[in-house]
């Protein structure tokens, strides 16, 4: 599906993928009933009704193959976001170990990296843009300057020990963040799965070609129930992108204050 699509608020999703779904059942309706003549009516009665129980059971089978990967992408994405806060937490917390003018300056760099990416990153990753190649800036210095600093102490060796594996973990999450924000449900799937659908209304629109309005209301119930598994899927396709996308909140959370960055 296009960018548009997934940028629309849930209700505007909503009426587009109905709309577009009930546009093909129409199609799909129409074409059988101009087709029914006398001639062809006995051939589409011949359709054995069994077919559409099979139909029904492998379109469930690709909407369950294609939610599969949405709900793990989207679990995947809100891991990332966590785990990256919790270790950004974990640099604020230990950077009270280092000497006061290093402290200050790593709470600063975490305060930085997390209002550039809230401010920066977060709307590329909704355009599917944003990139592993830069490195962040703030956490790069934050690294060499804890790396750099000479300990006095074996809790301050700790808290260095501590504050570089956290930094490694962050930006471990953040490669993450950014991979998975990059995944969605290829065109193919998204083909293949309307045309099971078409199929599945082509056969109740020929074995029902006698009965237009009994055709009709089940090819409608059909087709809602394909609309709905459609927008659920779509609306959670992209993990960060949307009206039901994953927001930054647990970084802003974690965020140190102006006067601890200072």
């Amino acid at each position: 599906m296009s960018n548009w699509i997934h940028n629309l608020s849930v209700p505007w999703m909503a009426l587009v993928i109905f709309g577009f779904t009930y546009l093909l059942a129409i199609l799909v309706f129409a074409v059988v009933t101009i087709l029914a003549t006398k001639e062809r009516a006995a051939s589409f009665k011949s359709i054995s009704p069994g077919i559409l129980p099979v139909l029904g059971i492998l379109f469930g089978l690709f909407v369950a193959f294609v939610a599969a990967q949405v709900w793990g992408d989207s679990d995947r994405a809100g891991a990332a976001v966590s785990r990256e806060a919790s270790s950004l937490r974990a640099i604020v917390l230990l950077a009270g170990a280092l000497p006061p003018e290093q402290a200050t300056r790593v709470r600063g760099l975490v305060r930085d990296y997390i209002e550039r990416t809230v401010a920066e990153e977060w709307p590329m990753m909704a355009l599917e843009a944003a990139s592993l190649k830069p490195a962040p800036p703030a956490l790069t210095e934050a690294l060499q300057l804890v790396v750099a600093i000479p300990t006095q102490s074996s809790g301050q060796q700790t808290a260095q020990r501590e504050i570089v594996a956290a930094l490694e973990s962050a930006l471990d999450a953040r490669r993450q963040r950014i991979i998975i924000s990059q995944s969605e449900v290829n065109p193919v799937k998204w083909w293949c799965l309307y045309l099971q659908a078409i199929c599945e209304l082509l056969a109740i629109a020929l074995v029902h070609c006698d009965n237009r309005l009994g055709s009709a209301i089940a090819m409608g119930l059909f087709a809602s129930g394909v609309a709905t598994a459609v927008l659920l899927i779509a609306a959670h396709d992209r993990p960060f992108t949307g009206e039901i996308s994953i927001a930054p909140t647990p970084l802003l959370q974690i965020m140190p204050d102006k006067e601890a960055g200072r």
